[in-house]
């Protein structure tokens, strides 16, 4: 998801800032669960525009996040977006 040139995305500018300032603010604090952080914090609003964009149509969202409908189904009910 580069964009031209290679250059970094802006996604990826806006999570590098964002653990950037998360470290800088745990003064001295050991940091936890990194990964599942950024993960929960990605995923939701993605699978929310996705099936935004897919108007609610579960094999088209994972058509376009290129996933299976179960593997959907299951992060939908996790996140709680499955109603």
């Amino acid at each position: 998801m580069s964009g031209v040139g290679g250059n970094e995305s802006s996604l990826s500018r806006c999570v590098r800032q964002a653990l950037e300032e998360y470290f800088h603010h745990l003064d001295g604090e050991a940091a936890h669960e990194v990964h599942r952080m950024v993960l929960d914090a990605v995923e939701k609003p993605m699978l929310e525009v996705v099936m935004r964009h897919a108007r609610g149509n579960q094999t088209v969202a994972a058509q376009v996040l290129g996933i299976s409908r179960n593997t959907l189904h299951k992060k939908l009910v996790q996140f709680g977006l499955d109603g």
